[in-house]
């Protein structure tokens, strides 16, 4: 494929370093700096322009561009240069990233013919909002064509091996001294594991309740840290769920922007984040779970640390590079993937996704769930399949929302979804099977 990438900050370099691998990717930005770093470590080319301007794009006007991305960190460029590059290039798909909610309930879409808009903050403050209504997980996704959900959930250091309640659900990985496998069989969880289960949320909910014994089974109260755009997301969509919130910010500009967005919602805190005193002075220690929620991850963790020396049993730290994902996990603290991440992971899985198959990764990247769905019109209707046999990988099919496991030979039926979990070394082999059924 022919990509071009409008943005060459830390999306756009992960983006490239990605799709680099089997693509001919072109990095444009203003930045020769930024530009220097991608194209010294990356065999992509390139281009110092502004992605504005319709000359920029003329040395591509001869040539088809399958896919546009434009993830610069301001909204009306992105949405701009998707404008003038479609008005002068052909191009097949085009993906932008946004930080204003505002424009996903408008007609912007439609008007500049942008197939997918991505808005990480959202993603980002709703991955925390979903702690309230699964307080035992680590982490909820949800999927298209299924009420199963994949549900992590840490399991407490004080947890003895035990037998766990059955239920409608399957263990589809494990996360153990931050290395991942996915079991096959009985497997014995251990403490300090993260746990991956797949299946009916209201039976995890039982096991998780078994395996995580340190957080409350209601979270009311709740602190951020952290007044930017993100700190004032995350505020906003926990109070929408009926939680008491408060926001701690030492820039006190930041506090009273926060406290209009948020219409006196959030008690706003001004205090300068090296005070530890400020948990005992505004009791803090309370709190049935603690948000970090800046852009430094370094704080964040020291944060998450404090937090938890203090007894709240629900700590939460926004991740913003890859590098401190491990190391949260080790020190027991809940990982949600910030915006950048956000954006970068959201946008890997449109691309690898399509209307038959959808991808998503989890754990870090480390892992990858396929699915595809048998829709009426398919030609795999009354097909009889084999599962392939691999390492690390588990294979299953939902018919009449019942979760089985794919182990035999199978005569594919209407509404049927194949569902796999395997590792990131392992999907290539996997995807091309799915897509080649």
């Amino acid at each position: 494929m022919h990509i071009i990438i409008a943005g060459a900050g830390k999306v756009g370099f992960h983006l490239a370093r990605t799709l680099s691998i089997g693509h001919n990717v072109t990095v444009i930005d203003k930045n020769a700096e930024a530009l220097s770093r991608i194209q010294e470590s990356l065999d992509i080319l390139g281009l110092r322009g502004d992605v504005e301007d319709i000359q920029t794009y003329e040395s591509f006007v001869d040539t088809h561009i399958d896919l546009f991305i434009a993830v610069t960190n301001v909204d009306n460029v992105n949405l701009v240069a998707t404008l003038v590059a479609d008005t002068v290039l052909d191009i097949g798909k085009k993906i932008v990233r946004l930080q204003k909610p505002f424009f996903r309930d408008t007609a912007v879409a439609k008007k500049l013919s942008i197939e997918s808009m991505v808005f990480p903050v959202t993603l980002a403050s709703k991955g925390v909002g979903s702690l309230l209504q699964y307080p035992k997980a680590n982490n909820v996704k949800f999927f298209k064509y299924t009420d199963c959900k994949l549900i992590s959930v840490m399991v407490s250091s004080r947890f003895i091996p035990k037998q766990l309640p059955k239920g409608r659900f399957e263990i589809v990985g494990i996360e153990r001294k931050k290395e991942f496998f996915i079991p096959k069989g009985d497997v014995e969880i251990l403490p300090r594991d993260l746990v991956y289960f797949f299946g009916l949320e209201e039976d995890i909910a039982t096991v998780c309740g078994v395996l995580e014994e340190d957080t409350k089974t209601a979270i009311r109260r709740c602190v951020v840290f952290g007044g930017d755009e993100l700190g004032v997301a995350i505020a906003k969509e926990l109070v929408a769920k009926n939680a008491e919130v408060k926001l701690i910010e030492k820039d006190i500009e930041l506090c009273q922007k926060a406290d209009e967005l948020l219409g006196g919602k959030v008690a706003i805190i001004n205090s300068k984040y090296g005070m530890h005193d400020v948990f005992e002075e505004e009791g803090l220690q309370h709190a049935d779970m603690l948000v970090a929620a800046t852009t430094n991850d370094e704080f964040n963790i020291i944060k998450s640390l404090e937090a938890k020396e203090r007894g709240i049993s629900k700590v939460v730290a926004i991740n913003n590079d890859m590098e401190y994902y491990n190391l949260m996990h080790s020190l027991g603290i809940v990982v949600v993937r910030g915006p950048k991440m956000s954006a970068y992971n959201t946008i890997m899985e449109d691309i690898s996704s399509s209307g038959v198959v959808i991808q998503k990764s989890f754990c870090g990247a480390k892992a990858v769930v396929f699915m595809r769905k048998i829709f009426p019109t398919s030609h795999l209707i009354g097909k009889k399949i084999k599962p392939l046999s691999l390492h690390n990988t588990q294979l299953f099919y939902i018919r009449e929302d019942t979760l089985q496991r794919f182990e035999a030979k199978l005569t594919l039926q209407e509404d049927d979804l194949i569902v796999i979990f395997t590792t990131e070394q392992q999907s290539p082999k996997i995807k091309q099977w799915i897509y080649e059924l």
